[in-house]
């Protein structure tokens, strides 16, 4: 017989994952970051500690956390590692921030695990309302998930992706064999702190002992928080550009060719199909990463499972040209930062004489810096902009954005808005398309992930 939901509820062949994240919706929304471990650590226990099913390589920093996690996991599932991988958000369906071996959990997993967990939340539940708190939230649940579809797999080794900070996010339930932290910038600032050494002193939070920080390269002020972190929590750290680093890079129409200095061997003629000195780093990190958990850092890992890794290493919603013809190029870009570095790669990459912009941006966010730093990098090359919204209630209105982007140099004449992404990208081709023979042009929607992700949806993207 099929197993039935709480307290006797429509059976288990009822339910979809659209009906479960519907339920886990219910609770605090996405951006309700609760400041608590202990919830996360009461449900951990009540399931038998999923969380240490596995080992786990740990993943935090500001920018670049999933493309690294996703290199990562390549270069695993290339030593012919079972992985679970978890990332936020998502882009088309909540299945995808829970990976087993390279693709997004089964749905009949996916529902089958959460209603075998289902009465353990209600306990946790229960008992957090009884000291007057909040519910698990819906981050804390999907997190929760995804431990326990681990255990339930099993897999050889967790990668696991921080959704905000560090300190007191859900997945600092962990002991992580290998820490990596990403570039550290500006972002979240109301939640994490006003300069990059206090945002630093929270991602730092995911340094404990037993583990290996590997780290990008910071600013002074953000590697001096990370340093102090490691010294205290007894761990091995190495930063890059210090001890490892990428070597050379020879950019490409496919992406780019890298030979990267590890920790513990030189790897040359890597073909890498991401673009941007950025993915190069990324890559690099994850390279580190990769030798810090198979050998400590000291043992060199195998040419051509690298070369295997790269391979099938993909980054949705990064630079993913979705059309040619025009081109029609998604980014996700959440802060000031990663706009920069997508525009580095962008301009180095693809070869555009005119660019035209679909641009939408979550509350959240600091709209009005990513503005000014679109205007700053597009000068030249994006005369034209539209501004709209994805279907996100977060969503900033179009209008509101098209007024923060005359305070950043755009030009009212050079401005259009609608609240319909499809009518977005409508307008930007006729754009493009009214631009001469002469012009090589494209159309870039970058912004919030969501945006994206509903972008890549209407553009039939896998």
């Amino acid at each position: 017989m099929p197993s039935s939901g709480p307290s006797g509820a429509q059976p288990l062949d009822h339910f979809s994952v659209a009906s479960v994240y519907a339920e886990m919706l219910a609770r605090a929304p996405e951006n309700d970051m609760q400041p608590r471990l202990e919830p996360m650590q009461m449900a951990m226990d009540v399931l038998g500690e999923p969380q240490r099913s596995a080992p786990v390589i740990h993943v935090g920093g500001t920018n670049g956390k999933t493309s690294t996690a996703r290199m990562i996991e390549a270069g695993l599932l290339a030593h012919d590692l079972r992985v679970g991988r978890y990332s936020s958000p998502h882009m088309g369906s909540v299945t995808e921030r829970i990976s087993v071996d390279g693709k997004p959990v089964s749905d009949e997993t996916f529902v089958r695990v959460w209603d075998e967990i289902r009465p353990h939340i209600q306990l946790v539940d229960q008992q957090l309302s009884a000291r007057g708190e909040v519910p698990l939230t819906l981050f804390e649940c999907l997190t929760v998930l995804a431990f326990a579809i681990f255990a339930d797999e099993p897999v050889d080794v967790m990668v696991i992706e921080v959704g905000l900070g560090g300190t007191w996010d859900a997945t600092n339930v962990v002991e992580p064999a290998v820490q990596v932290i990403t570039p550290i910038s500006l972002d979240h600032t109301d939640l994490l702190g006003d300069t990059e050494r206090d945002i630093a002193l929270e991602k730092a939070g995911i340094i404990k002992p037993g583990g290996f920080l590997i780290s990008a390269a910071q600013i002074p002020e953000a590697a001096d928080a990370l340093l102090e972190a490691a010294r205290t929590a007894g761990v091995e750290f190495r930063f890059e550009s210090v001890e490892f680093g990428v070597e050379s890079r020879t950019p490409g129409v496919g992406g780019q060719q890298l030979t990267i200095q590890g920790l513990a061997g030189r790897y040359p003629d890597l073909l890498l199909a991401l673009h941007g000195p950025h993915q190069a780093e990324n890559f690099a990190l994850a390279v580190a990463a990769l030798e810090a958990f198979l050998g400590g850092g000291e043992k060199e890992l195998n040419l051509e499972n690298l070369q295997l890794a790269c391979e099938n290493i993909t980054s949705p919603g990064r630079l993913e040209t979705l059309r040619t013809g025009p081109a029609v190029i998604v980014d996700a870009g959440h802060n000031p930062a990663g706009l920069e570095a997508s525009a580095l790669a962008l301009k180095e990459s693809f070869g555009l004489t005119k660019l035209v912009l679909v641009v939408g941006i979550l509350q959240e966010k600091d709209a009005p810096a990513m503005l000014q730093t679109l205007y700053t990098q597009y000068e030249g090359l994006a005369e034209e902009i539209c501004f709209t919204e994805s279907t996100s209630p977060r969503a900033i209105p179009a209008a509101d954005l098209a007024e923060l982007a005359q305070d950043a140099g755009f030009r009212e004449e050079d401005i259009h808005i609608t609240e319909r992404l499809d009518e977005a990208i409508d307008w930007a081709v006729m754009r493009v398309d009214d631009s001469g023979e002469t012009a090589t042009g494209g159309i870039l929607i970058t912004g919030s992930i969501t945006l994206v992700g509903e972008a890549r949806t209407l553009l039939g993207a896998a």
